[in-house]
């Protein structure tokens, strides 16, 4: 049997117990196909890039998934026809990650954007000094004659 990441986006106005009902569905399909659910891990309600079937907000679940291809097949089929699953995506994976996914480790092992931080010492500049006087148009360089000028 393969191994797949699945994730899922479900609508924003459903509560945490239906999300564990559709994931308990999912579980269900998967396992009278032969595969089985191997750890399930729910990102929460997150706000989306753009709308979604008029949806700003989606709750975001990950599956990691032990299957063969024909209960994937069938999971994403069903998926179609759920109002409540806006997007789904499957991958097949070489080994499962152990421990948590990306998306819920501690925020402050990433970087954060913005500030003096990101950019370190930036050291002493000294003084730049004056930049002289500023060139006006009608100075030294000159004009290219265009070819609409009367003159």
């Amino acid at each position: 049997m393969a191994l797949y990441e699945h994730v899922f986006l479900s609508r924003q106005d459903i509560s945490n117990q239906q999300v564990d009902q559709l994931v308990e569905t999912f579980r269900g399909i998967l396992e009278t196909n032969g595969g089985k659910v191997v750890k399930v891990e729910n990102w929460g309600l997150k706000t989306l890039t753009y709308r979604i079937k008029k949806n700003r907000k989606a709750y975001y679940t990950l599956l990691n998934i032990d299957a063969p291809s024909a209960a994937v097949d069938e999971l994403e089929r069903l998926m179609r026809f759920n109002e409540d699953v806006l997007r789904y995506l499957t991958i097949r994976v070489e080994a499962h990650e152990e421990g948590p996914s990306a998306m819920m480790q501690k925020r402050d092992d990433r970087p954060r954007r913005g500030g003096d931080r990101d950019r370190g010492d930036r050291g002493d500049r000294g003084d730049r000094g004056d930049r002289g006087p500023r060139r006006d148009r009608d100075d030294d360089r000159p004009r290219r004659p265009r070819d609409n000028d009367s003159e």
